[in-house]
């Protein structure tokens, strides 16, 4: 990260004053080069791109989909069993989004383990479901990655920790498969995270970052950015940095931890 890292606005936390379609441009205007959002789903992939083009932003990131925010798959089917045909379709459907906005990272959810389901038969179908995503993005130019998410946000999502998580990278291969290293997640369930950062930044094709306890921006929580921005630099990390965090007093007012880490 010898020149600073490259900053990816989340359109689903940054800039929520505004209408979505403008986040576009208040995002380029703050001086963002890339943003990412969950969801690109409710909108024609022709207009996301047009939005894109104006704001000469790029599109960095994309989730697979999930279902709505009550239902049992909410996120995600990948450790579904009996769901296959669907988690392949949501597959389809979010290669098809990011190769039309020119995405390079599909994040493919893990989901939450059904009631009467055995970890390790959700587990076992996870596994099973990412060697085929795996298949299907090769030669597309579209790489997939997974995440951790902690039991407080997330309660029974079965990819818990970043160990799990490059062990699962690992067995279904480096190279087809990378490593979302959710910083916010990261700290919340283990801490240590210089280490956690060191450990993981071989497997990491994509950052996100927020401050805990209240997932805002850096600087209002528990977290030393400074240390940790440096054990990115040290690690030779190059990706982006996806801002995934709720503002605690509005976007651009909390964008001054932004020099520290560009410096």
């Amino acid at each position: 990260m010898p020149e600073g890292p490259l900053l990816a606005a989340n359109l689903k936390w940054l800039f929520t004053e505004l209408p979505f379609e403008r986040r576009f441009d208040a995002a380029a205007e703050a001086g963002f080069a890339g943003v990412e959002y969950a969801a690109p789903y409710p909108y024609p992939a022709p207009r996301l791109r047009e939005l894109l083009r104006a704001a000469g932003l790029r599109q960095v990131l994309i989730n697979s989909p999930a279902g709505e925010p009550d239902a049992p798959d909410r996120s995600g089917l990948a450790c579904h069993p009996g769901r296959t045909a669907d988690f392949r379709a949501g597959i389809e459907r979010g290669l098809e989004y990011a190769t039309g906005l020119g995405a390079g990272l599909l994040h493919v959810l893990a989901g939450i383990v059904p009631p009467g389901v055995s970890t390790e038969r959700a587990f076992a179908t996870y596994v099973a479901n990412l060697a085929w995503a795996a298949d299907r993005a090769h030669g597309t130019g579209v790489r997939l990655v997974i995440e951790a998410q902690n039991e407080r946000d997330a309660p029974g999502y079965l990819l818990r920790t970043q160990a799990r998580a490059t062990a699962v990278v690992e067995a279904v291969g480096t190279d087809r498969f990378g490593l979302l290293l959710d910083l916010y997640h990261a700290q919340v369930t283990e801490g240590d995270l210089v280490r956690t950062v060191r450990a993981c930044l071989p497997y990491a094709l994509h950052l996100q970052i927020a401050d805990p306890p209240d997932r805002t921006e850096p600087g209002t929580g528990e977290v030393r950015w400074p240390r940790v921005f440096d054990a990115l630099r040290e690690g030779g990390y190059a990706g982006w940095l996806g801002c995934e965090y709720r503002p605690a007093h509005g976007t651009r007012a909390g964008l001054g931890w932004v020099a520290e880490v560009t410096a």
